[in-house]
């Protein structure tokens, strides 16, 4: 690495249920030009592009960057499942740290169909079954349950069970991230939610319920990343550098039967202490995070493997509100992907445009006061668990 990479642009749109959506090429134009005006430049400065999207054709990225313009520049497509958009975030710093370009855009977007996760191919293998033959080993034949809420609830349960935690711990992040998405205009469900509510809407499994789960949801998201001496050279207003990124995979310990493995949490650990490291700070030091909270139990079980709170005491860590504003960290100020929806292309940007906004001050309603730092935890089953640290420029490091 040899130039700090910075994000100059971000831009993305509301995101809407899969009833409401324009299509997915209209919702990655809109994104990708906001994210350019936010910078100031033109489509024609950018070097390279890398689009994340899941479920599209191949090229789609190209089909909806044409939209904005045909610059004859490298389209890179990126499918890493729900990380996809963090990770063609990485690749972009990576291209700009390394020297390779000096304006890189990353976009993602996703237009999705109603209902559960599935695959689209029957008659060839699938990068899932290793992982269902975990949850088949502990539950058994478990039919007409969306095979994600199997994993995670199924890793909500084994946390549960090791801390005898009580269940209405997961409903409390539900609660929570309601209360954050009514100050987000970009989130699906904006609506207040209690406890009851959310431990009496259906059952799916597990500790989960309906709305303890993210909803299917379509949109995009944008940011431009630079290096500094683009920024000088152009005099724009770039003042948040990614300062660390890491990416982690599977190991055999993922396949042990522990399901917290098998949800990822091995990888996020991994991934989040090489981005200490390298930045040489601990958990301790982060005001706000936007983590992947697909489930509550992945957010739950997120907060201990980002070391945010010690292994064991997620519980205590949410009913004492340090999960929140005036408590230590502010987890998903944005709502989440609970409230604020799940468009798998496009999370990882999302997050990268809300974390963005907090550090320039410009979150409004959702501020995190005094953010300086700001961590993104973003995951794909499969596997790929993606963790940023992002840093005003010039914060006081006092």
């Amino acid at each position: 690495m040899t130039s700090r990479a910075l994000v100059a642009g971000v831009g993305m749109v509301p995101f809407s249920t899969p009833s409401r959506s324009k299509p997915y090429d209209e919702l990655a134009e809109t994104a990708v030009r906001a994210a350019l005006t936010d910078c100031g430049i033109d489509l024609a400065d950018v070097q390279q592009a890398y689009a994340g999207f899941v479920f599209g054709d191949s090229t789609s990225g190209q089909h909806a960057l044409y939209r904005v313009g045909q610059t004859g520049i490298p389209i890179f497509n990126v499918n890493n499942n729900c990380s996809t958009g963090s990770s063609a975030l990485l690749l972009a710093r990576q291209a700009v740290s390394s020297g390779a370009a000096d304006c890189v855009l990353a976009f993602g977007f996703e237009q999705m169909l109603r209902g559960s996760l599935r695959s689209h191919w029957t008659d060839r293998p699938s990068p899932f079954d290793r992982f269902g033959a975990v949850v088949h080993d502990t539950f058994g034949d478990v039919p007409y349950v969306p095979v994600t809420a199997q994993f995670f609830g199924g890793a909500g349960d084994t946390w549960r069970e090791r801390y005898n935690a009580d269940p209405a711990v997961f409903a409390q992040i539900s609660v929570k991230a309601r209360r954050h998405a009514a100050n987000n205009p970009y989130a699906v469900f904006r609506e207040p939610v209690t406890i009851e509510e959310v431990l009496a809407s259906p059952h799916v499994f597990g500790p989960l319920t309906r709305l303890q789960c993210c909803p299917p949801t379509c949109g995009a998201a944008a940011a431009v990343i630079v290096s500094e001496d683009f920024a000088r050279s152009r005099g724009l207003s770039a003042d948040v550098a990614i300062t660390a990124m890491a990416m982690a995979t599977d190991t055999p310990d993922s396949f042990s039967g522990d399901l917290l493995r098998l949800v990822g949490y091995d990888m996020t650990r991994t991934a989040a202490m090489q981005v200490y490291e390298t930045a040489g700070i601990g958990p301790e030091d982060i005001p706000v995070v936007e983590l992947h909270d697909c489930f509550t139990t992945n957010e739950l079980i997120t907060y201990e493997a980002l070391g945010l709170t010690p292994e064991g005491s997620a519980e205590r860590f949410v009913a004492d509100g340090q999960n929140t504003y005036g408590g230590r960290v502010v987890t998903n100020p944005s709502g989440g992907l609970l409230s604020k929806g799940h468009p798998l292309g496009a999370t990882g940007l999302a997050q990268c445009a809300e974390l963005t906004w907090q550090l320039r001050g410009q979150a409004e309603g959702r501020q995190v006061d005094k953010a300086g730092l700001a961590l993104q935890h973003n995951i794909g089953l499969g596997g790929a668990a993606v963790v940023a640290l992002y840093e005003r420029i010039g914060r006081d490091h006092a």
